[in-house]
């Protein structure tokens, strides 16, 4: 069986996962799942995809005591960055990620929030766009950024090899795959993606979604309908 979902209260500890530690917080409406990824080394802090809520997500830094370091963003969706450039401007945070296909999405911003009743999102650029086969470090740990297109053209997932762990955004989730039907989203392309760059990992690779409970690749290999063959 797959882990149970991990989204809990910042009362408890990070979640362990041999050189890298991970924890997750619920923000906005969407119950986007904003994670935190720590060295164990050095106790630094990557926030990946802070779409919103940052009053909680400055919270949480202060309450755990770690040292936050740079914003790893999966994609441009308002859900997942929403709060990426206030959080910048107010932690002098380095941003790395997406793809720079997502740029339009970023453009964007100001139109999204608008338009889903977020508060104001400007537009931010990163400090380093990222191509699948670029590495990213958090403290003294790295991770392997893989390229996955299709429910945006810009979506990278972060892997950490030791740790067994990846941070997958909207590309696959527990039971399900990322929706294709906004622009530039494309179902065949994700598929492609999602078999060549996460069904490649092993079965015990644990992977946190951009939304609901975490889940394992072997279980979605297995069970997913989308990707196990299973489905008509």
């Amino acid at each position: 069986r797959p882990p149970r979902s991990t989204l809990f209260p910042y009362t408890t500890l990070f979640r362990s996962q041999t050189a890298m530690k991970y924890a997750i917080l619920p923000v906005t409406q969407f119950q986007q799942n904003c994670s935190f990824l720590k060295c164990e080394a050095t106790d630094k802090v990557a926030i990946v995809d802070p779409g919103g809520d940052l009053n909680q997500i400055l919270a949480t830094l202060k309450q755990v005591g770690v040292t936050p370091e740079k914003i790893l963003v999966t994609h441009a969706h308002l859900d997942h960055v929403g709060a990426v450039a206030e959080l910048a401007e107010t932690l002098g945070l380095p941003i790395e990620g997406p793809h720079r296909d997502d740029q339009f999405w970023i453009d964007m911003l100001p139109q999204q929030a608008q338009m889903m009743g977020f508060a104001p999102s400007p537009p931010f650029t990163p400090n380093r766009w990222l191509e699948g086969g670029d590495t990213v470090t958090v403290g003294s740990t790295q991770l392997e950024v893989r390229h996955c297109p299709g429910h945006t053209p810009g979506h990278v997932v972060f892997y950490q090899r030791e740790s067994k762990l990846a941070v997958v955004g909207d590309v696959l989730f527990n039971g399900s795959i990322g929706r294709t039907d906004f622009p530039k989203g494309d179902f065949d392309t994700l598929i492609t993606a999602i078999k060549e760059q996460l069904l490649t990992l092993d079965d015990d690779v644990s992977f946190i979604p951009g939304h609901g409970p975490m889940s394992t690749i072997g279980h979605e290999r297995t069970h997913n309908p989308f990707v196990s063959g299973k489905h008509g």
